[in-house]
């Protein structure tokens, strides 16, 4: 199988070629990321300038290193870079968790929403910080999951939204199909006055705060069990369309 391999922390990001290492010895792995760090970038594209491509060593292997988004490297790899399209994208590992909102703002959430919006079945993963920055264990249940993927697929415009949890494998506790939690985070600016007298903003930590359904994304990854979200690209709300029907809102 051909491997489109991208990320939001940029080509030299050890969670991407964990994933690489992971994968290289039974996929055919193609690395194409950004050249530097596009956290929460989301998906953004590039319109207002070039887009700069070049092909890179690192961290002991071989990768396109593109001057722009995480949209922007699955747009090119499958359009210009690879011969022909791949048959999956992989985005991640990143390092901390992608659950509830914040899927909203995640480069590597939306690098996999590209793929799945071109056709193209996608995993994006992430995993909790940890002191180590140990990704085996993401890694290889990406690798399980792929096996799986091939043999059931995923519905169109469908893709896999995968966290977890830093602890030891024998930690964790399995596996659980989880839906988004919609719990806000608690955010903070710094306001602060630069040396030319003119204030400026800095948007910082902000803590997350999970639902306590047991069944949301966040929740699971704090009980030590790997969450799998499926996340469709159609972001209609089908309910609210069919109440919005009885509003009487037409043109007399």
């Amino acid at each position: 199988m051909n491997i489109l391999l991208t990320n939001d922390d940029g080509i030299h990001a050890e969670g991407l070629w964990a994933l690489e290492n992971a994968l290289s010895g039974e996929h055919r792995t193609t690395v194409v990321a950004p050249d530097m760090e596009r956290s929460a970038v989301g998906h953004s594209i590039t319109l207002l300038h070039p887009l700069r491509v070049n092909t890179i060593q690192t961290n002991g292997g071989q990768g396109y290193a593109v001057s722009g988004t995480p949209a922007d490297c699955v747009k090119l790899g499958v359009l210009e870079i690879l011969e022909a399209p791949p048959d999956m994208v992989v985005s991640g590992i990143n390092p901390g968790p992608n659950v509830g909102i914040n899927l909203n703002y995640s480069g590597t959430v939306s690098a996999a929403k590209e793929a799945a919006l071109m056709g193209i079945p996608a995993i994006a993963v992430s995993q909790n910080p940890n002191p180590d920055n140990e990704y085996n264990v993401a890694a290889n249940f990406v690798s399980t999951l792929i096996a799986r993927i091939i043999r059931n697929g995923l519905p169109p415009g469908t893709f896999l939204n995968v966290n977890v949890p830093a602890c030891s494998p024998d930690q964790i506790r399995g596996v659980r199909i989880t839906r988004q939690g919609i719990s806000r985070l608690k955010e903070i600016f710094y306001r602060r006055t630069d040396p030319r007298k003119q204030t400026y903003y800095w948007q910082g930590a902000e803590t997350q705060f999970f639902d306590h359904d047991p069944d949301t994304d966040g929740a699971v990854l704090c009980t030590n069990y790997i969450s799998v979200t499926p996340v469709q690209c159609d972001m209609t709300d089908y309910q609210a369309m069919e109440h919005l029907k009885t509003w009487d809102i037409g043109l007399k």
